[in-house]
């Protein structure tokens, strides 16, 4: 860890900490998420569908906007996670045109088994933190993923670059 006193280090060092830290975060996340997919035999598009459902139930078309998917390839990655009994598809009470896709208890098990530790141990990091920091945190965190979320719908209405 880290450890920075305010007034030993000026504010572009700090920035730059913060901005270094960040990004080995991202890659020990990256990295850890791709070492799940690989103990249960998943890609990414499949972790990302998973991951979603972990919020709720959720219609294909929520699944397709956070994978990135066409609808097709939705409904083949939702034909997979199903046939190994990771999630399960029904149709919507309210309107029987929708299909609404859940996890399953064995995709609970899983995420309780690889995801668990960090949030039972994030909790414990947490409790270190006044509620001042927290709500510092919090606010950090919620603009740098609106940030992150902005940048990537910037990116991705860019045209392609020519090889």
């Amino acid at each position: 860890m880290i450890e920075v006193k305010s007034s030993s280090v000026n504010r572009a060092e700090m920035d730059a900490a913060i901005g270094a830290a960040i990004m080995r975060w991202q890659d020990a996340t990256q990295s850890y998420d791709e070492a799940v997919g690989a103990k249960l035999g998943l890609g990414m598009a499949e972790r990302l569908c998973l991951g979603l459902l972990q919020t709720g139930p959720q219609s294909a078309g929520a699944i397709a906007i956070a994978t990135g998917l066409t609808p097709a390839a939705v409904t083949s990655l939702i034909d997979r996670l199903e046939a190994r009994g990771m999630l399960t598809r029904t149709r919507s009470l309210e309107d029987r045109r929708k299909v609404v896709i859940e996890q399953t208890e064995t995709t609970r098990k899983f995420a309780d088994r690889y995801y668990g530790p960090i949030a039972r141990e994030g909790q414990k990091l947490l409790a270190g933190f006044s509620d001042a920091e927290l709500a510092t945190v919090l606010r950090f965190v919620t603009a740098a993923l609106a940030l992150q979320n902005e940048q990537l719908a910037r990116l991705k209405a860019e045209p392609e670059e020519a090889g």
